[in-house]
């Protein structure tokens, strides 16, 4: 029976947990938000999918490579809250009561190390979810990875999930977003080809590098320019989106030892940081959706298609 196996995008579902839930404090007054808004996400992921195994990664720094390729990478976004910060000891000590190993290599970025960890499983014939808001885990995806979504538990971002969003295949996402640039990490793309405009090159040349080195078929005079002189751009920013798929020290999947949970441990964390809700959900054995939508009104119109949205 093949493997299945959960694996959390550990910062980027605390930071989503931490501006999901607000006002949530402990008995002393010190912010519980994001433990709380995590400990729902995980505990409806593991309850939907049932993975074997779980783990989560974290960041551990910009890697120098791509600090080497833009001495900007990253650098616009504003430093983490200090009431989320305080709390990431808390959500350390959740994981480790809930035998759910944690793996964080300084100077790598949680990204490349999901990548090492899922392509290592899925070579081994495991199946991988990976739970995560980021699209450049989208290369990732193939028969054996697949992405959820931590707001979306029940959804899985497969191979035809990512063309229908993004008009590319999982293997041509590097491309596309080398095209368009990732405001988020502050990486700028070629200067007036967004997502729709990328996508067709791509459809129409299948790589990056056939679209540069045949930009004279490009009919249109301006659009063929824009290519052209984003040409050194494109190539910087594969370098910058490419995940790493063997990150030095993420240990192998037989030195990830996946202990049990401590019950005990866990009812009395909840006491002492006087998250009671979660403590009844324990015992009731329920795990509500934290972003759960409201029941629509009876009756019910006849449910009609929907397009998966997952980020």
């Amino acid at each position: 029976m093949k493997e299945s196996i959960l694996l959390l995008d550990g910062l980027a579902l605390v930071y989503r947990a931490f501006f999901a839930v607000r006002g949530l404090t402990g008995p002393a007054g010190e912010p519980t938000n994001a433990v709380f808004g995590f400990v729902r996400m995980v505990r409806q992921l593991r309850a939907w999918w049932k993975p074997d195994r779980t783990v989560a990664a974290f960041d551990g720094g910009s890697p120098e490579r791509r600090l080497a390729l833009c001495p900007a990478y990253k650098a616009q976004r504003p430093p983490m809250p200090d009431d989320l910060r305080s709390q990431l000891p808390l959500v350390n000590e959740y994981l480790a009561l809930a035998g759910i190993p944690s793996v964080r290599i300084d100077r790598q970025e949680a990204d490349d190390v999901l990548a090492t960890l899922a392509t290592r499983a899925a070579a081994d014939g495991a199946d991988v979810r990976i739970a995560t808001g980021d699209k450049d885990l989208m290369q990732l995806v193939d028969a054996r990875i697949r992405l959820v979504a931590p707001a979306k538990t029940e959804q899985e971002l497969d191979e035809a999930g990512v063309l229908a969003k993004t008009g590319v295949r999982p293997d041509q996402i590097v491309d596309w977003l080398a095209l368009i640039g990732d405001n988020a990490d502050n990486i700028p793309g070629v200067p007036g080809i967004g997502p729709k405009t990328a996508a067709k090159l791509l459809q129409r040349f299948g790589t990056l590098e056939d679209c540069l080195a045949r930009a004279g078929e490009i009919e249109s005079d301006h659009l063929r320019g824009m290519v052209r002189d984003g040409a050194a751009t494109a190539r910087t920013n594969v370098g910058l989106v490419e995940l790493d798929r063997a990150v030095p020290g993420v240990p192998e999947w037989s030195g990830i030892e996946s202990p049990e949970e401590d019950a005990a441990g866990l009812d009395a964390f909840f006491v002492r940081h006087g998250l009671k809700k979660l403590r009844r959900e324990t015992a009731a054995a329920e795990e509500p959706s934290l972003f759960a939508a409201p029941p629509p009104p009876p009756p019910p119109p006849p449910p009609g298609p929907r397009q998966m949205s997952l980020f």
